[in-house]
């Protein structure tokens, strides 16, 4: 079976999705791989680290022609879709439930699709589970971005001409982003709270060293691991809640989203009037709204004297590691759906169910809830 791996389009992203000791490791279990020229470059693997590795470099156009299996990060674009071959199998993060036009694309070139982000959330499954690894490392950036961008330091200091007082960070989501993020965050000297509608997420915060705001949660459980829609209610009680330290942090990290759906806001514009000058906040949910009202994707937008800083939690600023840990979760995921060199098509198997979206040419999942 021959499995290609294709260069990312996306723009800014330098993450790769198979390293080149992973591609080792697949061609050890008897996989032929073959990568598109400078596939790996913006992570630092040149394509003679490949070659070493026992992969073989090769043009998108014969991965498309050639290839039984073509794997990327990102989705598969509009152009790179309609090249699919009837029987080809993609796999990728193919966010399918905002994505149901790709999905009639794929079923109509009569391929099948397997999507990374749909890897379910069980304990079987944490070494699949792209959105824990990433978002970890998204955590961690987001804090040393906001770190570069404020006008204050995070640790307090006794210096001859004074003491400087540390700074404070709110994080609203404790899940893996906001979790790394708490930790660095503490790490450098600041004082941390952070909020979530989890109301389980409290003891996990407070082990590293956060105040964690509480807001009664009246049955607004997680869905799977996820945190789910608050309601109106809780979305004002939150609010109320978290304003004293809104309005106090200098800087402030969102990391809250709901697979499939637009990010909650949980920061107005007038709670952003309300916040210190010159206080930053990282938007990690900008690609699907973002959780700021005044956010935009991949811009710096600057409002009442707050900076307000769009992004994603895919971390492509540290795309070697994240490529790293992308590249073994894939491996640990083709390895669990193949037998041998063929796939085992287990549709009983949670973890298969779950992420085989289109089944040659077949709509499993075709993007609703």
């Amino acid at each position: 079976m021959i499995i290609g791996v294709l260069k990312e389009t996306q723009k800014g992203d330098n993450r790769v999705s198979i390293t080149p000791k992973i591609a080792q490791q697949l061609i050890e279990k008897g996989f032929e791989i073959r990568v598109e020229e400078n596939a790996g470059v913006n992570s630092s693997y040149k394509n003679s680290d490949y070659s070493k590795s026992g992969a073989g470099i090769s043009s998108k156009e014969d991965l498309f022609k050639n290839a039984d299996v073509l794997i990327k990060i990102n989705p598969f674009d509009n152009k790179e879709l309609k090249s699919l071959k009837k029987g080809q199998i993609i796999i990728a993060q193919l966010f399918h439930k905002s994505h149901p036009k790709d999905m009639k694309i794929i079923s109509k070139q009569g391929a099948t699709a397997f999507s990374m982000d749909a890897i379910p959330r069980i304990s079987r499954a944490q070494d699949m589970d792209v959105l824990s690894s990433q978002n970890n490392l998204a955590g961690y950036k987001a804090v040393i971005k906001g770190a570069y961008e404020m006008t204050k330091i995070f640790p307090l200091m006794m210096t001859a001409a004074g003491t400087i007082s540390p700074a404070r960070v709110l994080v609203y989501g404790v899940g893996v982003a906001g979790l790394q993020a708490i930790a660095t965050a503490k790490r450098l000297g600041a004082i941390v709270e952070a909020t979530d509608i989890r109301s389980e997420t409290k003891e996990q915060a407070e082990s590293l060293g956060a105040k964690f705001i509480l807001v009664d949660n009246k049955g607004e459980e997680s869905e799977g691991g996820y945190a789910k829609e608050a309601s109106t209610d809780y979305a004002q009680r939150q609010k109320e809640a978290v304003d004293k330290s809104l309005f106090k942090a200098d800087l402030v990290i969102t990391t809250a989203m709901i697979p499939g759906r637009q990010s909650p806001v949980l920061i107005t514009e007038d709670q952003v009037e309300n916040m210190r000058n010159g206080a930053v906040i990282i938007d990690l949910a900008a690609a699907q709204g973002g959780n700021c009202e005044l956010s935009k994707m991949n811009k710096t937008v600057i409002k009442h004297g707050v900076k307000i800083i769009g992004t994603t939690i895919a971390p492509e600023s540290v795309s070697t590691n994240a490529s790293d840990l992308y590249a073994k979760n894939t491996f640990n995921y083709i390895v669990h759906l193949t037998e041998g060199h063929t796939f085992k098509w287990d549709l009983e198997e949670a973890i298969t169910n779950d992420t085989l979206i289109v089944l040659k040419g077949e709509i499993r999942q075709n993007g609703k809830s």
